[in-house]
């Protein structure tokens, strides 16, 4: 019996991912540097993956400064974000058939907090998950392990739903029924592992995914 959804946040809630990549592609238009955009993508879904975002920059270039540009903008691209389809229909229904709610994210409470207070869906959550929470971001499963912890579940009373492959990994090695719904930045990611997987979280349902999980 399915007692829990839980959701990762960049990605699947807002498009914060692509509005980050756009930012980085914004300031180096404005400065004529060549952006290469398969570089950004290869960071999408990685807590710690270390890479430089400025590279393409002469080696004198004022890098903080450059980082202060990025931020700018990118507060202006969040700003115009909706919440991804199927996502508020599904928490509907998760609080109508009183189901826990839970938020399993690589990125820290402040930037989750803010945006799910922004868009009015922060009180939606009985438990946040986050980076600075566990030892080790996503593909470890610690995250997901800390929400069914404090539901006092299983995994497999629980369905995740991510968009990329680092993320969807931590919540099947946690056991949990996966759903992937990629975005632009995640739609080359591998999902063989997942249980399913949509072009968005509109195209199923809670009664829907309660029949496949105990099917």
């Amino acid at each position: 019996m399915i007692r829990a959804l839980v959701f990762d946040f960049d990605g699947l809630i807002l498009d914060t991912e692509s509005a980050l990549i756009g930012a980085y592609a914004d300031v180096h238009a404005a400065h004529g540097v060549h952006f290469d955009e398969a570089h950004f993508l290869r960071s999408v879904g990685h807590a710690d993956y270390a890479f430089d975002p400025w590279r393409a920059f002469a080696p004198h270039a004022d890098r903080p400064a450059l980082e202060v540009e990025r931020r700018a903008r990118n507060r202006d691209r969040d700003l115009g974000l909706q919440i991804l389809p199927g996502v508020v229909s599904l928490m509907d229904e998760a609080r109508d058939a009183g189901l826990f709610v839970g938020l399993a994210s690589n990125s820290q409470h402040d930037h989750c907090e803010r945006h799910l207070a922004r868009i009015g869906l922060l009180d939606r959550f009985n438990f946040l998950a986050c980076r600075e929470d566990v030892p080790s971001p996503k593909p470890e499963p610690d995250l997901y392990k800390l929400v069914l912890n404090q539901f006092g579940l299983r995994g497999h009373e629980a369905i995740a739903f991510e968009d990329s492959h680092t993320g969807s990994l931590a919540a099947k090695r946690a056991g949990l029924f996966v759903v992937a719904a990629p975005n632009p930045s995640t739609a080359h990611h591998d999902f063989a592992h997942v249980d399913l997987r949509v072009r968005s979280l509109a195209e199923t349902a809670l009664k829907t995914l309660s029949a496949r999980c105990s099917g």
